[in-house]
């Protein structure tokens, strides 16, 4: 498009411009019980140490439910574009002996962030909002149990239509990949059931650049084949259970 040219078609070049110069908001929420990797995996995904001055409670102090809410934010940049991280941790989760009610500081802190982004998207100054809203939710799973515990569902049922969740199977390395498979199919089984809804992909767009999609289109493909290969070898175990019964019927 022509520099001179000034109309309504290039709005969205200015759009794009002006988002890239002021930068990106972006809240991620990590919860979960202690010792699945948390803090592990945030210092991996941005290159960065965020919990140095962590301190552990011991074991004494995890009787009586200890439930914080920490903020940390870092500012990452990428390609030029400059995203203001802000990390909503949640330390003492399911921690204590007594865990019931337990995430309903998690559910109070997302709604008043709700509730403050709508006031100042109703003030005079709009124009330096900062949007404190938890964008993402991290929830670890542990992987030594047989899918999710009482805790695991009343929390997603409670913060499932409040933001947007994605379950990570913490430690999934110590397991064996029919293991791992078994797991999954496990939790989306309670998923389903519970009529928790958690984040699904979008479709790619047609002016998305090439290896996005092809990023998209191997993840989808991965995911039709763990579900194939569940339903195959659910039809296995019919098949030799009704073998088995059919002869031992003959036999009498």
């Amino acid at each position: 498009m022509d520099k001179e040219y000034v109309g309504f078609a290039a709005l969205p070049n200015q759009l794009h411009r002006k988002s890239v110069k002021k930068g990106f908001d972006f809240t991620l929420m990590v919860a979960g019980e202690s010792g699945l990797g948390k803090s592990t995996l945030i210092n991996s995904l941005f290159l960065t140490n965020l919990y140095e001055d962590r301190h552990l409670p011991e074991a004494s102090a995890r009787l009586t439910q200890t439930l914080t809410i920490e903020r940390r934010g870092v500012e990452i940049e990428e390609g030029g574009i400059k995203v203001k991280l802000t990390l909503v941790d949640t330390p003492g989760f399911g921690d204590s002996v007594d865990c019931s009610d337990c995430w309903l500081p998690v559910v109070r802190f997302i709604e008043e962030q709700f509730e403050q982004y709508l006031r100042d998207e109703s003030g005079l100054n709009r124009k330096n909002i900062q949007d404190s809203r938890v964008h993402c939710c991290l929830y670890f799973i542990s992987p030594f149990g047989r899918g999710l515990r009482p805790l695991d569902v009343a929390f997603l049922r409670a913060v499932h239509d409040k933001v947007n969740i994605i379950p990570v199977i913490a430690k999934a390395d110590a397991l064996m990949p029919k293991e791992t498979q078994a797991l999954k199919q496990r939790i989306r089984d309670q998923l389903k059931e519970e009529e928790i809804n958690i984040y699904q992909f979008p479709d790619c767009d047609s002016d998305e650049d090439e290896d996005f999609k092809r990023q998209d289109a191997e993840m989808k493909v991965q995911r039709q084949k763990e579900e194939g290969a569940e339903k195959q070898g659910r039809r296995r175990c019919w098949w030799k259970l009704t073998k088995r019964f059919l002869a031992r019927r003959g036999q009498r």
